[in-house]
């Protein structure tokens, strides 16, 4: 499986430790500070991406000295700058898409990146995309059958409607099996579900799910 890695600009301490996805053909992708995140982890970034409105002039030169494809952009534009990441990322053909630095700080650029996972997800469904930082594992999954391992470090996982209603949900494997259930916007009832079985499925018939996979830290 290849893996594109997208940093972004967000706390670092959202930044997940990104050594289970280091392979020799992962790509990385630093998004503003997030350039700066890589470098300082060891890790060299094949592209940066962004305004770079976060970052002194000394630590851009710093960027633009060890990353050899930069992409700076007018402050002043219709995309995020972790959507133009995306867009990059996407070049490289890869399996699975991560977002990580987009979760803490401020909410409305957690909103932006759930949508934006919604909406490239709808758009790109061979690629598997997904967000990580530290405590959690975010994915937005459309109908069909989707098998996931047990994770001790993350023993809870909730499903939120994230588009139309979501119909047909069946889990296998958690704590709370359901059959045939609806799941509707606004409902909190499928929160807090915990694995038992070493894979657990999930599959619906129509809409968008939000699954979210969370520790207790």
């Amino acid at each position: 499986m290849k893996y594109a890695i997208i940093c972004a600009a967000g706390p670092i301490e959202e930044v997940v430790d990104l050594a289970e996805y280091d392979q020799q053909d992962t790509v990385y992708i630093g998004v503003d500070r997030g350039a700066l995140y890589l470098l300082e982890k060891g890790i060299q970034p094949h592209e940066a991406v962004g305004d770079f409105d976060s970052v002194s002039k000394e630590q851009f030169e710093k960027i633009t000295s060890a990353v050899e494809i930069v992409h700076r952009v007018n402050e002043e534009k219709d995309e995020t700058d972790t959507e133009l990441a995306v867009q990059r990322a996407l070049t490289y053909d890869p399996d699975y898409i991560i977002l990580t630095g987009v979760t803490g700080g401020r909410l409305d650029h957690l909103q932006s990146a759930l949508h934006l996972l919604y909406r490239v997800q709808s758009e790109h469904r061979r690629v598997k995309f997904k967000i990580h930082n530290t405590t959690n594992d975010i994915r937005v999954m459309l109908p069909g059958v989707r098998r996931v391992k047990k994770d001790e470090r993350y023993p809870y996982t909730s499903f939120f409607s994230f588009g139309p209603v979501v119909t047909g949900l069946t889990l296998t494997g958690f704590k709370y099996e359901t059959v045939n259930e609806r799941l509707e916007i606004g409902t909190t009832r499928f929160t807090s579900n915990e694995t038992v079985a070493d894979v657990c499925t999930i599959s619906f018939r129509d809409g968008i799910c939000l699954m979210v996979r969370s520790s207790d830290s």
